[in-house]
């Protein structure tokens, strides 16, 4: 069993964060909290890559067809002159589709970053998904206010600035998959690890 301190999680700046210029305040704000970035790089995902990220099973792509007509139902828009059907098997699949063009629309920064609960501290620390609801003092909560009403008006993703995974099992599948065999790195950090 690893150490607490070992915790290991898998974060993505977003083309929104990173056309804002907030990599380095991501980074500042994971830093401060004494959680380590010991994997980091800038890079340019294919479309195969981002397929492969995003679950593909019918009841994830379902769900988000649930939560556009959610969505839908709350503001009092109208689905059927949006997609051309109330159907969440197939507003999923262009939910779906919109989320890996938005993610293919600039590079993007991964990291994996490591610390005590790293997993929830850097989802706590990034904010609920929908900035529109986040608190201020998160990540999205400070620089985005996005909604998915806004979204799906505009045909798009809803951006949000940062993914970090849900759960340490998802973490690992993301880390192997962004990382491969890449290595990490190990280090002491002043006032932390001493």
């Amino acid at each position: 069993m690893k150490h607490p301190k070992e915790e290991r999680t898998y974060v993505m700046i977003k083309p929104d964060g990173v056309r804002k210029g907030l990599t380095g305040e991501i980074i500042k704000r994971f830093e401060q909290r004494d959680l380590k970035i010991v994997a980091l790089e800038m890079f340019q995902p294919d479309h195969k890559q981002l397929d492969d990220h995003y679950p593909k099973k019918e009841e994830w792509i379902t769900r988000l067809g649930h939560k556009t007509l959610a969505t839908y139902k709350k503001y009092g828009y109208d689905a059927m002159s949006d997609f051309g059907t109330v159907d969440p098997v197939v507003i999923g699949p262009e939910i779906r589709k919109w989320l890996i063009d938005y993610m293919k629309s600039a590079p993007l920064v991964k990291m994996v970053v490591q610390g005590v609960h790293a997993v929830d501290v850097v989802r706590k620390i990034a904010g609920p998904t929908m900035p529109y609801l986040a608190e201020v003092g998160t990540i999205r909560g400070d620089f985005s206010i996005d909604s998915p009403a806004l979204a799906n008006k505009e045909k798009r993703a809803v951006a949000n600035i940062v993914h970090c995974s849900e759960t340490a099992e998802e973490a690992e599948h993301e880390i192997k998959h962004w990382f491969g065999n890449s290595k990490t790195f190990d280090y002491k950090r002043f006032g932390v690890d001493e």
